[in-house]
């Protein structure tokens, strides 16, 4: 069964990219402002290419609340070591869907630019961190009565925390660079632009573009030190190694994205590497 819980973790994954694609395709009100139905009906006639994506997206994100609850059936059945994780990562599942319904029937979805679509994107992507975190959870625990874990303490925390807050204002730039597209620059172009971008005429979104950098920075920093103390600390593992591994790929890619001003395919392989981040260093705190 621990197979099929790493395997559900891979699952969770594609379906967050998908997820993502959601949005960069402009593809929200695919289904209109209906939910769960699409445009009324069960199955949509005669569906155009947004509604196709959206109606795939709700059809694969239902398929993971069925495989969470096998999940937990199976755990609840077993009583085994991972059950309190796949009852956490159950009840995120349903929080999870019931944002997606929130962003639907609020209509805060394609173009929509509002402080309201910017506060549930990013709560949306902390309860997706939450969720991903108990399906982890889920898959360590699951093949093990009796576990302990190394990485503990303060430094993990902060690692943590820092990844949280980092991809909650990466869902915040990524909007914003989905609704406010910009020009490729480098150097002095991009300084300009940062200009720009900060004057006081510009959307709140434009303006927070800058945020997410400074603050994934020092979150890369801290994750690749705090991975690194456990290395050197004689804790370390495949998924400490890993871990530091992604960093340093994360770094570079956010560097393309801001040099190639952010197209579709970087976000997602962006979104990808930071879903990968918070896999290994969540295996590193629980293993």
């Amino acid at each position: 069964m621990q197979k099929f819980a790493w395997g559900f973790v891979g699952y969770l994954v594609l379906v967050i990219l998908f997820g993502a694609w959601v949005r960069i395709s402009g593809s929200g009100a695919g289904c209109g402002n209906h939910w769960p139905s699409c445009q009324g009906v069960v199955v949509p006639v005669e569906p155009g290419i947004k509604t196709i994506i959206e109606f795939t997206h709700r059809v694969t994100s239902a398929l993971s609340g069925l495989l969470g609850l096998a999940l937990l059936a199976w755990a609840w059945r077993k009583k085994s070591a991972a059950l309190p994780w796949a009852l956490g990562m159950f009840f995120f599942l349903l929080l999870e869907g019931f944002i997606g319904a929130v962003l639907v029937k609020k209509e805060l979805v394609e173009n929509d630019a509002s402080m309201s679509r910017a506060v549930v994107i990013s709560l949306h992507l902390v309860n997706t961190m939450l969720l991903m975190m108990c399906a982890v959870g889920t898959a360590v625990r699951a093949g093990a009565e009796r576990y302990r874990s190394n990485a503990s303490g303060l430094l993990i925390w902060l690692a943590t925390g820092a990844l949280v807050l980092t991809n909650a204002t990466g869902a915040v730039t990524a909007l914003g660079d989905t609704i406010f597209p910009i020009q490729p620059a480098m150097g002095p172009e991009l300084i300009a632009k940062i200009r720009d971008d900060l004057s006081a005429g510009q959307h709140f979104l434009v303006r927070l573009r800058v945020l997410h950098p400074a603050v994934a920075a020092l979150a890369a920093a801290i994750v690749f030190g705090v991975m690194s103390y456990f290395q050197r600390r004689g804790d370390g593992s495949k998924w400490t190694l890993a871990s530091m591994s992604l960093v340093v790929m994360q770094v570079c890619l956010g560097v393309a994205t801001i040099w190639l001003a952010a197209p579709g395919y970087m976000q997602i392989a962006h979104l990808l590497v930071a879903q990968l981040i918070w896999v290994c260093v969540v295996t590193v705190w629980l293993d």
